[in-house]
């Protein structure tokens, strides 16, 4: 009776787990806990390989924006070798000639920085007395919780010289990652892409991965070419209010403007506090110095509500929160480079993210019909080629006999 009401027991004990599908949430707890390890060790990975992946992720958008200039020299009979040494070529030409732009203002803002300082400790002694009435306030917190601990600030000794020897060989050890992918990306862009759909197993499967591959170059190109004409019109811009108010190097802020306007959010605000700082040390208070900034914010203010959102329209349109979030990891991850390469990872993962999720498109008619032509050219490219038929083998006829005639029958 006993044995009896034990297996009636762990009977209902199991039909119990299975009407609460115990089983069932464990099993899902434990993929989303695979998951999710997986995710943090790629997360650690990705920071720990910045010095060789940050170069080469930079060189692909690099590559995605410059790709049309390219592919226009490829049209005329350029080899592909000799067009990638051409467009890096002419990005190095780029980087050189902004180098040289921010040369000449630099070098006299270094000169300046003496009396800057100057200045600077002269607006802090007109804050001394409301930091002292914080301090003091700060005193009176410690002696009623009984908090006897005192701060010490140690300044460690060190060469900035030093450190920059140290760097130099990372440094340019980065660069020539940089250069190496980016030749190599654009030389061999089109065999990269008909290899990986070489892959793919079936033909849905081919046509899926070719659209994400020309929706991601055509965002991505899209996205950083636009991003590039609102910079040097935001660059010019606050060059131009710069001057106005006579600020000292116009062309330096607005360069640094157009430069900064790549990170959202923390571009912004630091290219804020450089303004600030130029205007407090060369400006005659506080009222000066913040006169710059209100003008800075004021065109950050209609370029981020109006202008970029108009020319990029619905399709690039992506949620702030998104980009905080996108522009957080990135930098921790990548530093400054990932600063650079949030929003276009972002767009490359939302891409990737719609094809596998299909949404309603919202593209114009006209571009969809574009993209519809080069995947459905990608999908014919990489059809594997079907080995040639082998020749039938001779078939050797037996020998054909002769018909043998009946003998006549004998008269009689």
């Amino acid at each position: 009776m006993a044995r009896l009401t034990a297996a009636a027991r762990r009977k209902a004990l199991i039909n119990d787990i299975a009407r609460t599908n115990f089983e069932r949430v464990m099993n899902n707890a434990t993929q989303m806990a695979i998951i999710l390890i997986g995710v943090v060790v790629a997360f650690i990975a990705i920071r720990e390989a910045q010095v060789i992946l940050a170069p080469v992720f930079l060189a692909i958008l690099i590559g995605l924006v410059f790709g049309p200039v390219a592919d226009m020299m490829e049209n005329r009979g350029i080899p592909e070798g000799v067009s990638a040494g051409l467009v890096v070529l002419l990005f190095l030409t780029v980087i050189i000639a902004g180098g040289a732009l921010f040369y000449g203002p630099l070098s006299e803002w270094a000169e300046r920085i003496p009396v800057i300082w100057a200045r600077l400790q002269t607006e802090m002694r007109n804050w001394q007395e409301p930091l002292a009435t914080i301090g003091a306030l700060q005193e009176q917190v410690k002696s009623v919780f009984g908090g006897d601990a005192t701060m010490e600030v140690s300044v460690q000794d060190g060469s900035t010289v030093t450190g920059i020897a140290l760097m130099a060989p990372a440094l340019l050890a980065q660069v020539l990652v940089f250069l190496v992918s980016l030749y190599f990306f654009l030389a061999t862009r089109e065999n990269i892409r008909i290899a990986t759909l070489s892959l793919c197993f079936s033909r849905r499967m081919r046509w899926r991965t070719a659209h994400v591959f020309r929706d991601v170059e055509q965002k991505v190109s899209k996205y950083l070419l636009t991003i590039s004409m609102v910079n040097v019109g935001v660059g010019i811009v606050v060059t131009l209010l710069m001057w106005a108010i006579g600020m000292p190097s116009p062309i330096l802020w607005g360069a640094l403007a157009a430069v900064l306007n790549y990170v959202p959010f923390v571009g912004q605000a630091f290219m804020a506090l450089i303004l600030f700082l130029a205007g407090l040390g060369t400006g005659g208070g506080l009222g000066a110095a913040m006169l710059p900034v209100g003008l800075y914010w004021a065109v950050n203010f209609v370029e981020g509500n109006f202008v970029t959102p108009n020319l990029l329209g619905a399709t690039m349109t992506v949620n702030p929160f998104l980009i905080f979030l996108s522009l957080t990891f990135w930098l921790w991850a990548w530093g400054p480079i990932g600063g650079l390469i949030a929003v276009p990872s972002l767009l490359i993962v939302l891409s990737v993210i719609t094809h596998i999720l299909p949404v309603r498109e919202l593209a114009p008619r006209k571009e969809r019909r574009l993209v519809a032509q080069k995947t459905r050219r990608d999908v014919v490219e990489a059809e594997p080629v079907a080995p040639p038929p082998e020749p039938p083998a001779a078939v050797t006829s037996p020998p054909r006999k002769r018909p043998t005639r009946a003998k006549a029958a004998p008269a009689h």
